[in-house]
This record gives structure tokens, sequence and C-alpha cells, in this order.
């Protein structure tokens, strides 16, 4: 996979040096070798030494054969074929073609044996923590494993290879976005390989390269990808153009499980009622704070934008190297999704949409019959309310985009930051950090007479328009496989921080691994996770340029208030007219 991002390169987030499952099934092997050692009468368990092996590869996405599992049996070869054949025949072993002729097998653990394995896994750890104790002693913990937590029945099994190879030339190929997530797929190649049975190459660019070559592609005859990246408010437009298929034009869309989709996540990805992609990162633009120097302070989590400018205001002590705040303020694309996100923080989204129970709705866009709401009371006030953020930022604010505003945050120069869940690797994975362990998940903090509200960003999985019919099916397959809860978990286990599923939230191997999941999902639960801040019209994507750049203006005093309000409304309107809106 070639990770090409462009002007920058995420940092790709380091997966963990063991699982645990890995760990439990290396215990069971090197207490096997003891007990066999120390007996003599205790003879190799074939049936036991297969299974782990088989798991361990299956794992570690290396290829088994019936050659390596007899020689992991440590019996002789004709008993361990009988066994293995027994495995077989007792559906614990799948055999899976590896040439034409069909005379040369891997073999995978089946869907049956994998399940058993996760059952006798978890008894194996509880047993041990109940025998001999361990680290991990806080109750909350220990209630997700003895039936305390309404997670513990929905532990997600790991990913099954698929019982037959995907057939197509040169393999699946994927062009995605650089961000800690994708590159947690770029680490996981092989193990995606092993269950889809084929090769996968994938690219990867920066945000505006990422889009500049998903429309390059359309307009090629054919698609030199089967599977592409989306970001959210790019779906109108894409599906305007025709740059993505209609999903339920060449799937069943039941086999997605919509209903397991982050609500906001999944009604994202739709244009005029119809769904273009499969939601691979529902990532909402959180409040990152330092919960330490909150509690040194005497102060309260923000709930509203005066609040947080106070708790801005006390933490930022510049001649200590020490900032209150971080936020996306370079010129451009970066800014202009603060503006949009901080107009909803009044209350009020970009476009006149009509309210409903959850806040403004979005069912209707792809009739064009919206306008522009920049120059308006709740544009003046998150206007106002960006200046005064100014006065507790760094000062480069202003050339602060996606990582910049995060980085000095996790090496502790920075106690709050607006970013995106898909950035708390660089904290939470780092134990140097200080803001490891120590960091608490808000919804925006809203303004006078409005809500809460988290606004969705993220990325859709989608299938080009023009990719060859004779390619499609092998692409439907891959897509399923990427955006299933179990590849979701597996994401979460390597890394990532991002999540589209209330199953995958749920499972309690993922709550422990963040408490950022929980939150998320309580956000969902609450209505305040909502792609509205940044409807998915053709036109976003000017509207997110033209108010970064007069914003900016007015961040630097070349501008008033006002005057950027103006402009960007006379500019927006501009572009909505161009593109057919009354």
């Amino acid at each position: 996979m070639n990770a090409m991002t462009g002007h920058r390169q995420a940092r790709p987030v380091s997966p963990q040096a063991q699982t645990e499952t890995l760990e439990i099934l290396s215990f069971l092997e090197e207490f096997s070798d003891e007990l066999e050692g120390a007996l003599d009468i205790i003879a190799p368990n074939a049936h036991l030494r297969m299974a782990l092996h088989l798991l361990q590869g299956h794992f570690e996405a290396k290829t088994i054969t019936p050659t390596s599992l007899i020689s992991a049996s440590r019996v002789p070869y004709a008993t361990a074929n009988r066994r293995m054949k027994e495995m077989i025949e007792d559906g614990l072993i799948e055999q899976r073609p590896r040439t034409k002729t069909g005379k040369s097998f891997s073999m995978h653990p089946s869907e049956r044996l994998l399940a058993q394995w996760m059952q006798l896994s978890g008894r194996i750890r509880r047993l041990a923590e109940t025998c001999f104790g361990g680290e991990t002693d806080d109750q909350g913990t220990r209630d997700y494993y003895f039936g305390g937590s309404y997670a513990a029945a929905k532990s997600i099994p790991p990913l099954r290879v698929r019982k037959a190879r995907l057939k197509v030339p040169g393999g699946i190929r994927v062009l995605v976005h650089g961000d800690p997530t994708f590159m947690v797929m770029d680490n996981l190649k092989r193990q995606f390989e092993q269950v889809i049975g084929t090769d996968i190459s994938q690219r990867a660019f920066s945000i505006d390269r990422l889009r500049e070559e998903a429309l390059r592609n359309a307009q090629r005859e054919t698609s030199r990808y089967d599977i592409i990246a989306v970001d959210l408010p790019w779906i109108g437009e894409f599906a305007e153009k025709q740059v993505l298929m209609p999903l339920d034009e060449i799937m069943d869309l039941a086999r997605l499980d919509p209903a397991d989709f982050h609500t906001a996540g999944w009604m994202a990805a739709h244009w005029g009622g119809r769904a273009y992609g499969v939601p691979a990162q529902t990532t909402p633009e959180l409040l990152f704070y330092r919960r330490d120097l909150f509690a040194k302070a005497g102060l309260e989590p923000p709930a509203t934008t005066d609040a947080l400018l106070d708790a801005a205001r006390v933490l930022h002590e510049p001649r200590r190297g020490r900032y209150g705040i971080a936020w996306n303020a370079a010129r451009g694309t970066a800014l202009g999704h603060t503006v949009l996100m901080t107009i909803a923080d009044f209350g009020q989204p970009i476009l006149d949409l009509p309210e409903n129970a959850g806040g403004f709705d979005t069912t209707h866009l792809a009739e064009r019959t919206y306008r522009a709401t920049i120059d308006t009371e709740a544009g003046l006030q998150a206007a106002k309310f960006l200046i005064e953020l100014l006065k507790y930022s760094p000062p480069d604010i202003l050339s602060m985009s996606w990582y910049e505003r995060v980085r000095p945050y996790a090496a502790g120069n920075i106690a709050m930051a607006y970013g995106y869940t898909l950035l708390a690797p660089y904290f939470e994975l780092d134990e140097s950090s200080p803001a490891c362990g120590q960091t608490g998940y808000l919804p925006h903090p809203a303004g006078p007479n409005a809500s809460p509200v988290a606004p969705v960003g993220g990325y859709v999985m989608g299938i080009p328009a023009n990719l060859p019919p004779d390619r499609v099916p092998a692409a439907v397959e891959a897509l399923t496989v990427f955006a299933s809860p179990e590849a979701q978990k597996l994401y979460v286990q390597n890394g990532s921080r991002t999540n589209p599923r209330y199953s995958v939230a749920s499972d309690p191997d993922v709550r422990r691994a963040s408490s950022i999941f929980e939150a998320v999902d309580a956000m969902s639960w609450r209505d305040e996770l909502q792609f509205w801040p940044r409807p998915p019209v053709p036109e976003i994507g000017g509207i997110i340029q033209v108010c970064g750049e007069e914003f900016h203006d007015m961040l630097r005093g070349l501008t008033s208030p006002r005057d950027a309000l103006r402009k960007a409304q006379s500019r927006a309107d501009a572009l909505i007219r161009t593109h057919g809106t009354p």
C-alpha cells in the first residue's frame, strides 16, 4: 500500500505490540510445553496444538497449509493427518483452494472455531484473574466480564476468512485519506488480504488532493479504483456528478445492517434518499480538555461558549508556555470548517434548513431549494466568539489546521482543543503525553439558547460509478468486509479512535481501549451527533472555502465582523446561483 498524502503525511498509528488474543494463545502453547516437558506420561494434544497454530496464523495473517498444521501437532504424521480430518469433519477447519486446480488448500479457522475460541479465551483470562489476581482490578472493568454490563453479551468475534477467494484481476484497489484510521488499515493489509483472498493496493492523499483525485478519476473511461473514501460533505456533489454508484443498485443494503450505524453517520451517506457509501469512520469533532488541569483550577467542564471562554482565560498562561485552546484557524478549508461548526454552536445551520425534533432537516437537500444563511445574528455571534478565542490561543493559531491543533495539545502546551476523534491517537497512544489518560471529551459547548452539538465528520467508502461491471461484485464484497463490525473492532484494537457502529461501541474490548467510544455513543443517543452543521450539498466545498477566506481576513483585523459576514454571504449566494439553486 502506498501512503502518499501530498504535502503532509499522517503519522501511522503503531499497532499494539501483542493483542490479548495472541497473549492467551501464546500462554496456552507455552503451558502445554511445560506440561509435556515436566511429565513424560503426557503426550502432545494434537487437536489443541493444531487449533492454536491455526488461530495464531489467522490473527497474524500467515498462510497455514496442511503440512504446517500437521507439523504443529507434534505427533506422528499419520496420527496428525487423522486428527486434522476429524477437525475438518467437525466443522472447525475450513479449506480454501490456493490454486485454480483446487488441489492445494490453505487452512483457516471456521466461524464455529472462532466463536468457541472467543468464549474459551475470555474464561481463561477470568480464571487467571480470579486465581492469581492481575493488574486490572477496576470494578468497572470486572463488571464487563461478569455480566454486570449490557456490553458483556455483545463481544464481536474476530474477522473470519471468506470461503472463496475474491477473483478480481490485480486485486482490490482503494483510494483513501491519509489519516490515522486509514493508516491502521494500511498496517493490517496482510490480514485483510488473507480474509478476502486477494491483494489490496491502497493510495492515500491529503484531504484536498483526495477530492481532486476522486473527481479526476470520475472523468476517466474506467475507474482506477474499486473503492474510494469520501468526506461526508462531498456526498451531494459526488452524487450529482455521478462520481459514485448508488449502493442500492448493486447490493442488498440489509447486508450492511443499517440500524447498527450511528444514525447521523448513516444518514450523511445519503443523497436524495439513496445511500452512496458505507460509513467507514464516524468521527465527530469534540472538545478535548485536560481533566487534571481543570481539576487543579477548580473548573467544571464547559457546557456553554461563555464557560469555554472563561476556562480558556484561566488556563491561558503563555509565560509558562501553555495556551488556553487550539482550533482550526488556517486560511481556507480548515477555518471554513470551524466557521460552519461555530455558527451551528449558536443554533443555526449554514443553509436555511427547516427545523425538526433532532435539529434541522436535511432530507430534501437534493431538491436544491436552499440558500446560504451566513450574514445573520447567529453568524455575528459566531464571528465575535472566534475573535474572543484568539485571545487565549497560541500565537501561530492562524496557521493551525487539522494536525497542528492536536499536536501541541498532545505535547501539553494546550489546555483544550477542538478535534476529531480520529486524531485522539496522537495523545491516547503516547504514554509520554501529558494528555494521555487525562483527556475528557465533550460535544461543542453551545451558545445562548442553543443545544450542544457534536458535528459529525469522517468518511464513507463508496464504489465509483465508472467501475467496470465485472469488478463490481468483488468491490461490494470487499466493501462489506472493510465496513463490518469485525473489521471496525480490529481497527480500534490497532489504534483507531473512530467507529461508525453501535455494536462496536458496546463491545467490552473496545470500551476498554478508550473512553472516547462510550462518550460518543452517549452523544449519539442524546441526539448530539449531527451532520447538519456541514450539509452535504454540491456547493458546500465552495462555501467552506469562502468562509475560510473571509473570516481569516477578519481574524487578521483586515475587515470587521459585519463586513466579513456580508462578503461571505454574497459569495455564497453567487455559488449557489451558479449551481442552479433558485
